[in-house]
């Protein structure tokens, strides 16, 4: 049994709305330097969810879902970065207007650069949302720790969530389960930030063999991930022998140095964290929320 703080964590209200959708004026150019025009970031997205696959989309940095912010004008001011610093994952999230009133979602994470949380929602919520509503999160997670493991930080986590990942003690070490082990060769875009509260940071996928290799092209959107000497415990840095697990939360990415986005759940900087390959590890499953949903 893992022994937490959890009886002493604050459980304080944020609340947002729905971004509007951002678009360019003119075409991108990916890693190959083809020129790109494609769905992106924000908005409603009705038929992507956690649990679904993060590759094959015909857009660049999807997010499941619903995708919230408190001000798109001032993303980075500190109101926007306290909505994305308390919506940990798992956490509920309540609509306060509009025809979904009083209808419940789950934080599924939150994505670094564009400041937004993502959030959860039955078909039927999605159908009634209109992008004024607002939407109360029931912010619950920062601060938690591990009582008997002092040395592995945990970042964003809803205490429930922790509670059915499924992770076992043995040999002293904590056996996490993920769907993939990924090599630290891969972390791109977002590696060296100190904000491990808020944002997340991307898997290069520009060479598709390699990610073929390692099973990293079967990555759905909710998958819990080990980040392989990757160290996420005062900023995102190669340490050998450190693990990070994580939670997918955007899709594939065109440009170099991007790809599917990962938010930091628990770091250790030593060899305290063996992840364990369970295909099942995702939030959809576990939760049944998204793909998984009871209809």
């Amino acid at each position: 049994m893992l022994r937490t703080n959890e009886k002493k964590l604050v459980i304080m209200s944020v609340q947002g709305k729905v971004v509007n959708p951002g678009g360019r004026r003119s075409h991108s150019v990916d890693s190959a330097g083809k020129p790109f025009h494609l769905p992106g970031t924000g908005g409603i997205v009705y038929n992507i969810k956690v649990g679904d696959p993060a590759f094959g989309w015909e857009a660049d940095h999807i997010e499941p879902c619903a995708s919230t912010i408190l001000d798109e004008k001032k993303r980075y001011d500190g109101a926007n970065t306290g909505y994305v610093f308390y919506a940990c994952v798992g956490n509920e999230a309540i609509i306060k207007t509009g025809d979904a009133k009083g209808k419940k979602g789950t934080v599924t994470g939150h994505h670094g650069g564009a400041e937004h949380v993502m959030i959860d929602f039955p078909d039927s919520v999605l159908e009634k949302m209109t992008l004024d509503d607002k939407i109360l999160i029931k912010g619950h997670g920062q601060g938690l720790k591990l009582l008997n493991y002092p040395d592995i930080a945990i970042y964003n986590l809803d205490p429930k969530v922790l509670k059915k990942m499924g992770i076992k003690v043995k040999n002293k070490k904590l056996q996490v389960p993920v769907t993939a082990k990924i090599p630290a060769a891969l972390m791109g875009s977002g590696t060296g930030s100190l904000m491990m509260t808020g944002g997340d940071y991307d898997i290069m996928t520009t060479d598709k063999q390699f990610i073929k290799k390692h099973g990293i092209d079967k990555l759905r959107f909710g998958d819990f991930v080990a980040l392989m000497d990757h160290d996420n415990i005062y900023g995102r840095s190669f340490r050998k022998g450190a693990v990070t697990i994580g939670i997918v939360i955007h899709g594939d990415c065109l440009y170099a140095g991007h790809g599917p986005g990962v938010s930091t759940l628990l770091s250790a900087s030593k060899s305290i964290i063996e992840p364990v390959i369970n295909p099942g590890a995702n939030i959809a499953r576990i939760l049944k929320i998204g793909r998984f949903r009871k209809r």
